[in-house]
């Protein structure tokens, strides 16, 4: 191996190229990336399997391949992660709850079943928020995920096992999940990139979700990485039209290279705050950042708020919580309070409360001023089929209205926050949901949303003004933690247009190149030394 940098540390991209030249083997590359997931993995806790021995077979195999001129294209012989959600054959996508480890697939999901084909080496399996519902990476079965970039904090989730294993190095790529931050929130939380694609751009056969059945907000698979270079190496390998054979969901549309894309052209909108909670100093200033990086690449930038995003929000929630937590609840072992992360237990409580109690506790809450959660407990809660049918109608108006009004100031994408503070602290995502309201706004109207790191939180950002409520409260105290975190920033297009926002976010990458406050990966931090 001539590579003169340790592998762990390079792009999926160079990866690829010292491949292709064979300046190292994919053998070699597993080899290496096995190494670091020893040296880190105890503190980490990103996986919840390590697939050693046939990461190590395939990675042979794949070599073998690349002697006889046999190279399947720029994913062959690259190693790549999973999130444990996604089938696997003979494999239990569990959740994070014991009772579905006896669930083994028969099949790989269709998208793991591309990934191979490509000729890429699935290392492992990572690590999930139990029933995939809140932005952590912890759950009672696998434990609790660290952020690499602090061990006190969470990864995000719930792709968050993903994110951590990226961000340390123990992968250059992953696919994870994304029903409303799932891949965008641990993206920002750890520094990388990650992209939900339009609905159903990407194939889902094969992805679990503890909310079967429900259709009005889907939740979509995507590409993680530690560069939008890489998430288009991706895309542009795992091409919509082919999976369109597989999936008739997919429309058979060839993905256009964001290198054809020329970024001064565009027309970008950006806003910082979405009307729900506001945002921290940092993630605020990130967004500005980015603006100021595209307005540098020629872009036109103009503010520009979608409508009606706190209606919007809340609808979000009306439509996931219909059945009243039944359904995710169903999964959870006999309800034990031992059986149920502690981010669940409000659920669990809110589900079993009748209705008349609920409206009860809304009143309570509005007239102690905490105007959110009385909304919030309004929306939530069983629902007739009348009422459902009412909800989706306002969803489907939602994703309306904001396309329209991007189309009146002839927008091709937008810049918000990701999340309203950097990475949370272990355990802070209980009862702080709507910190999530700028990523879900883009899963309830299907348009595709990257988020790029930007920046890092400065010492003069931790303290939050005047917060007025507990939900304010709670963000004060996760700001006055979040020292040098990680912020990155979201970029959304219209349906189909994942080629601009890659275009976008690469540009961004590129105009922010070297600056000392960016966030860079792989992330060795002290405490994971020795």
């Amino acid at each position: 191996m001539s590579a003169s940098t340790d592998p762990t540390h390079l792009s999926a991209t160079a990866l690829a190229a010292l491949l292709a030249a064979r300046e190292i083997s994919s053998e070699e590359l597993i080899r290496a990336h096995l190494s670091r997931i020893d040296a880190l993995e105890p503190r980490l806790r990103a996986f919840t399997q390590v697939l050693r021995d046939e990461a190590l077979a395939a990675a042979r195999g794949l070599d073998e391949e690349r002697r006889r001129g046999d190279v399947r294209g720029p994913l062959h012989g690259l190693p790549i992660t999973v999130k444990e959600s996604l089938d696997m054959a003979g494999m239990a996508s569990t959740l994070g709850v014991a009772s579905r480890r006896g669930h083994r697939a028969t099949g790989d999901a269709e998208v793991i079943a591309l990934l191979r084909r490509a000729g890429a080496v699935i290392l492992g399996r990572t690590n999930v928020s139990q029933l995939l519902l809140y932005n952590e990476a912890r759950n009672p079965l696998f434990g609790q995920t660290a952020n690499p970039w602090s061990l006190e904090h969470s990864p995000g989730g719930s792709s968050g096992g993903e994110a951590a294993a990226i961000a340390a190095g123990m992968s250059p790529l992953g696919i994870g999940t994304d029903i409303g931050g799932s891949i965008r929130v641990p993206a920002h939380s750890c520094g990388i990139v990650g992209l939900k694609p339009t609905l159903d751009r990407w194939t889902n056969k094969g992805s679990n979700t503890a909310l079967l059945g429900q259709e009005a907000i889907r939740a979509q698979v995507g590409p993680m990485a530690r560069s939008a270079r890489d998430v288009a190496l991706v895309m542009s390998e795992l091409d919509p039209a082919s999976m369109a054979e597989l999936d008739v969901r997919v429309p058979p549309l060839p993905l256009v290279e964001p290198a054809s894309v020329e970024v001064a052209r565009l027309r970008v909108g950006f806003y910082c705050d979405d009307g729900l909670v506001p945002p921290s100093t940092a993630v605020a200033r990130a967004v500005v950042k980015a603006a100021s990086a595209l307005r540098a690449r020629g872009a036109t930038v103009v503010p520009f708020t979608p409508p009606g995003i706190p209606d919007a929000v809340y609808a979000y929630f009306a439509a996931l919580s219909a059945d009243g937590g039944a359904t995710a609840l169903s999964l959870l072992d006999g309800g034990e309070g031992t059986d149920i992360d502690v981010s669940l237990r409000s659920l669990r409580t809110m589900a079993s409360l009748p209705s008349f109690a609920r409206r009860a506790t809304a009143r309570v809450a509005g007239l102690a001023g905490e105007r959110r959660l009385q909304r919030l407990l309004e929306v939530t809660g069983p629902k007739s089929v009348s009422e459902f049918w009412r909800t989706t109608h306002a969803l489907r108006e939602a994703r309306a209205a904001i396309a329209s009004a991007m189309r009146a100031e002839a927008l091709d994408l937008l810049l918000c926050p990701p999340y309203a503070t950097p990475a949370l602290p272990h355990t802070a995502s209980r009862d702080f949901v709507l910190a999530g309201s700028a990523a879900m706004l883009w899963n309830l109207t299907q348009f595709p949303a990257g988020v790029v790191p930007v920046t890092r939180v400065r010492a003069e950002e931790t303290r939050r003004e005047r917060p007025r409520d507990r939900l304010e409260k709670r963000a004060a105290e996760i700001d006055a933690k979040s020292d040098g975190l990680p912020v990155g920033v979201q970029v959304v297009g219209f349906p189909f247009s994942e080629h601009l926002v890659l275009a976008a976010m690469i540009a961004i990458e590129d105009e922010l190149a070297g600056e000392t406050d960016r966030p860079v990966t792989p992330v060795s931090p002290p405490s994971l030394a020795g």
